[in-house]
This record gives C-alpha cells, sequence and structure tokens, in this order.
C-alpha cells in the first residue's frame, strides 16, 4: 500500500506527462503482480464498490479524535474532502487497535474491503480502525479516497497505457486493446491480461476508441477539401455495437458494459452478421424528414431522423429498469460512424474510405429505424462547410467532425487525421447568489458559484458553475464573498447579487426540477462582465426564449 500511495502523490502533484510516465512505469516495474493489475482497474474506472458509507467513517474517526460535531463539520468544510479531513484528524500513531499486519498490499486492502459487503458494521469498523492504525498519514488519506469512491487523479488512460507497453514490450495499440472490456481484478492476473488472455470475455471485448482534438486553425490550414470526410457531431454518448457469437454486446466510451440499458438494440443482433463491431453515438432518436433552415432552405445532407436533446437520453440510462413508456417515449438509436471489424477481422488498419462504404453497405443491409448510418456532409468548398455548420444547432448537432479520407482508425486522442470543429455555445449574463468552498486546493476558496437571472423585482437561480476564471480572478471573488455574505447555511454562503457573469453552456432543456424550468447542458463561466451591473442580467423570459429555440 506504501508504494502505492507514493504513486498516487506523485502522479496527483506532477504536472508533467513524462514524470507521470516514468512513475507509472517504475511502479510496473517494482510492484506486486496483483497491485499491478488493480493500478490498471483504477485508473481505467474499474472502482471497487463501496460497501462502508461516508456517515460511518465520519462517526468512527469523530469516535477516535472525541472531537465535538461541529468542530469536525467544520474542518470538513475547510478542508473540502473528507477523506484528507478524516487523514489530517487521526492522531498517530493509533494506540491499542491491532494491526491487520504491516506492509500489507493494495491488493490485500482492496479485496478485504470488497469482502465487507454482507458483513455488520462492527465487523467494518473493526477491519476500517486496524487499517488505520497501520497506516501513516499519507497511506489513510489514499485508502479513505478508495473507500469513499472519490478516488480520482489526473491522468490519462493511454498514459497508463504507454507505462504497460513500457513495461511489458508490447505495441501501446494492443495494450490498450487487451485492458478493455469486461475483466475482474481480483480473479485475473496480471500476465493473463497483458497477454490477452485474461481481459475479460473475448466475444465481449471492445475496442479503444479514437478520439479528436478541437480545431483551432482555419479550415484552409487542412489542405484541399476533397481529402475530407465531414459529419455531425451528435450530443449523446459515444459506444460500441458488438455483434460476436450468438450475442449483441453495448460499450460506452467509459468501458461501462450497458448492453441491458437499451434492450431495443437486440433488435440489431439478426441483422448484423457475426464479427460486426461499429463506432457510434447512443442517442434519442425519432423518425423525421429532415429540418428546414429558417429561410425554408434545405440545410445541407437532410437527416432521415430526429435527434432527441441529451436530457432525454438521461432520463433513460440513470434507470436500471426500462419500462413500455420509457422505450416509446425516449427510443434509443444507434448512429454508426465507423466500421472496426468485419467478419471477425479487425479492419482498423484500413483507409476511412474503405470503412465507410463498407459501413454504408451494412446498415443499408440491416434496415431499422433505430439503426442510422452517420450522413456525410456534402461540400466542395471550405465556405460551403462553413455555412453547413451554422445550420448544426437547428439539427440537434454539437458542430461538425472533419476525417482525412485516408485515415487509420486510431487509439487515443491523436492530431492530424480527426478533428472536431464545434459550433460556439450559448451565453446568458447572471449574478452570482450563493458561493461555496471548492474541494482539493480550492478548499480554502469560494469557487463553487449559483447563479440567478431577473423574473420581475426578484431573482431567480438557474444553474451552478465551477469553472472558467483564472486563479486571480477567483480570489478576488473569494474575497468579494467574504466581505458581502449575508446568510450561511452550512458551507454556503448568500452574497450580495453584484458580480455580473456570462454563463456559456452547450445545450438546454426543460426541467421540472428546477425553479427556472429549465436545465443547461455543461454550462461554465465564460468570462467575468465587469462592464455591467446586476441591473443589465438577462431575464427569465429571455432564458425561457432560449428554451423555446433551443431545447427539444
Amino acid at each position: 500500500m506504501r508504494l502505492f500511495s507514493t504513486l498516487a502523490v506523485k502522479l496527483g502533484t506532477s504536472t508533467k506527462t513524462n514524470d507521470k510516465l516514468e512513475a507509472l512505469e517504475g511502479y510496473f516495474a517494482e510492484a506486486e503482480d496483483a497491485d499491478k493489475v488493480w493500478v490498471i482497474a483504477l485508473f481505467s474506472g474499474r472502482r471497487p464498490k463501496r460497501t462502508v458509507n461516508t456517515t460511518q467513517l465520519w462517526e468512527w474517526c469523530r469516535e477516535l479524535t472525541g472531537l465535538p460535531g461541529w468542530l469536525f463539520e467544520e474542518s470538513y468544510h475547510t478542508v473540502g474532502d473528507l477523506a484528507e479531513t478524516i487523514a489530517l484528524l487521526l492522531p498517530e500513531p493509533l494506540v491499542g487497535l491491532g494491526q491487520p499486519g504491516a506492509g500489507q498490499s493494495l491488493a490485500y486492502y482492496l479485496q478485504q474491503l470488497a469482502s465487507l459487503g454482507k458483513e455488520e458494521e462492527s465487523v467494518k469498523k473493526a477491519f476500517v480502525l486496524r487499517c488505520w492504525a497501520d497506516m501513516n498519514r499519507e497511506e489513510r488519506f489514499i485508502f479513505n479516497k478508495l473507500i469513499t469512491g472519490g478516488f480520482r487523479i489526473g491522468i490519462s488512460q493511454q498514459t497508463v497505457v504507454n507505462a504497460l507497453a513500457r513495461a511489458s514490450g508490447a505495441e501501446a495499440s494492443v495494450v490498450a486493446h487487451r485492458i478493455s472490456g469486461d475483466w475482474d481484478p481480483v480473479v485475473t492476473a496480471y500476465s493473463a491480461l497483458l497477454s490477452g488472455e485474461g481481459g475479460g470475455s473475448e466475444l465481449s471485448r471492445p475496442y479503444p476508441f479514437y478520439l479528436a482534438y478541437a480545431l483551432e486553425e482555419e479550415l484552409a490550414a487542412l489542405g484541399l477539401p476533397a481529402e475530407w470526410q465531414a459529419e455531425w457531431k451528435w450530443d449523446g454518448i459515444r459506444g460500441e455495437l458488438i455483434r460476436r457469437g450468438e450475442a449483441l454486446f453495448v460499450w460506452s466510451r467509459g468501458e461501462e458494459l450497458m448492453t441491458e440499458k437499451f434492450p431495443e438494440y437486440q433488435a440489431f443482433k439478426d441483422l448484423l452478421p457475426v464479427g460486426t463491431v461499429l463506432d457510434g453515438e447512443i442517442i434519442g432518436l425519432k423518425a423525421g424528414a429532415g429540418q428546414p433552415a429558417d429561410d425554408g432552405q434545405p440545410i445541407p445532407a437532410q437527416l432521415p431522423f430526429v435527434v432527441l436533446p441529451f436530457a432525454a437520453l438521461q432520463t433513460r440510462i440513470g434507470r436500471k429498469n426500462v419500462t413500455k413508456k420509457h422505450l416509446s417515449e425516449v427510443p434509443v438509436g444507434f448512429i454508426a460512424y465507423d466500421l472496426l471489424e468485419y467478419n471477425g477481422e479487425d479492419w482498423r488498419g484500413r483507409p476511412l474510405e474503405e470503412r465507410r462504404r463498407q459501413l454504408e453497405a451494412l446498415v443499408a443491409a440491416a434496415p431499422h429505424p433505430l439503426l442510422q448510418l452517420s450522413p456525410v456532409i456534402p461540400f466542395d468548398a471550405w465556405e460551403e462547410l462553413t455555412t453547413a455548420r451554422d445550420g448544426a444547432r437547428e439539427k440537434g448537432s454539437e458542430g461538425i467532425m472533419l476525417k482525412r479520407k485516408v485515415s487509420a482508425y486510431q487509439v487515443g486522442r491523436k492530431r492530424g487525421d480527426w478533428w472536431k470543429w464545434k459550433i460556439d455555445p450559448l451565453v446568458i449574463d447572471a449574478v452570482l447568489v450563493y458561493a461555496q468552498k471548492g474541494h482539493g486546493r480550492r478548499s480554502n476558496l469560494y469557487t463553487d458559484y449559483t447563479f440567478a437571472v431577473r423574473a420581475g423585482d426578484q431573482l431567480v437561480t438557474f444553474t451552478k458553475a465551477y469553472s472558467g476564471l483564472t486563479d486571480k480572478e477567483l480570489a478576488e471573488v473569494d474575497n468579494f464573498v467574504k466581505k458581502n455574505s449575508l446568510e450561511k447555511f452550512g458551507p454556503v454562503r448568500t452574497v450580495k447579487p453584484e458580480l455580473v457573469f456570462e454563463i456559456a453552456f452547450e445545450g438546454i432543456a426543460a426541467s421540472a426540477r428546477h425553479k427556472s424550468g429549465v436545465a443547461l447542458r455543461f454550462p461554465r463561466i465564460s468570462r467575468w462582465r465587469k462592464d455591467k451591473g446586476p441591473a443589465e442580467i438577462d431575464t427569465l423570459e429571455g432564458l425561457r426564449k432560449m428554451l423555446e429555440l433551443y431545447g427539444k
């Protein structure tokens, strides 16, 4: 555990990718095989199930420290992270609690935690207290993060893949594929995983996704338009549809097996040939015949379907049991982008043009309203593509994807062959009304904000935002909050409604859960409007007008 906690601290404090890569490479060279498997699992999103809740940790720490509840709560609000608060408050050493055995491995602690699921609270408490007694402060912090499910470190999966490739001598693309899919770190051996023999079922194993960078240069810098394929960028869940053996599997980009969430996809099993893997978008779809532009002229690449907003998709993906009502109200379709496997053969190394031709033939031979081909946008000049992009929001699209026609399907985020060219976000001016302290390195600053718009002589809250300001601006706002607080509700402060900010967001949808009646998609602060006062902010009427124009 000590070796892992040292690694976690190095990764959490380093800002350079090469330093993180070297730290991981060193860990894989030194750690036990069982621990290596757990590290791969943790950094690829396979976190263990929570068997001890935060309230229990809170109470056990209070008992050990003897702190009154109000002081523990104040400490937590100051630190901003429960796992770190407990690690800081626990005395060293903890005497008389017994030892689980000095120097236990990461795998030991995680497997023991997993086995506590059905145990009585007294058994869970005894184990956690013994672990705290055996650990230094750094180890306790990491251990607590693993318990609470809050273990997140700013490291890409590609960096982990690259470190494993160096350690194993295999190609990074091969390693990425082998550690994908549905596998259990409790029963999977490190050697089997890296050799491709232990990464879950071969039938269900997905391919790593190819990701695009945002286009920041002029279109002309890409070269000749004829060398590129343009498609719409949809706001759903990137996924893979896998038809192998006698089954069909659905994976999200986050490597979550989501087959059970979309029962309508089972109809594709009899339509797609065995040995087929499609890359595409999981998204709410309804039958349609394209939508006219504002001037009545057709938008390029008319659509045979209508895209539902992401908010509609959320009503489906969060449910364990999907009813007939959900199936009828939010039918979830699959817009196919690419062909990764055909007749059981890996097609990723073939040119996009070849993959596209076969994809078109596959979808045409599998007629189903919920299985759609991603439309290619016809254009001969970059100016035409710019015009098409201007109509993206009316189609329910986030913008345009640009793909070089000769490109292979690569692994991870790469520059050069695939670009995403998103439309400009929607914006609205609002006033800050509530503030709360952040977490981690921002735990001593008020950085979590709630904003409001005007409704007559009232202010109506409509969104929260946590990002978009510089460190200097955060310090300025924090100073304002501390000097201009009106009321305090636990960690939340009501502040004088004087600071105006421009809030940017990707989409808007109706919401019965919010007083304003709307919910925003990816809200963030785009700029501090020091040139405006609270009387100049936007209105609730204006916000609802945006819902009429851009909501679904």
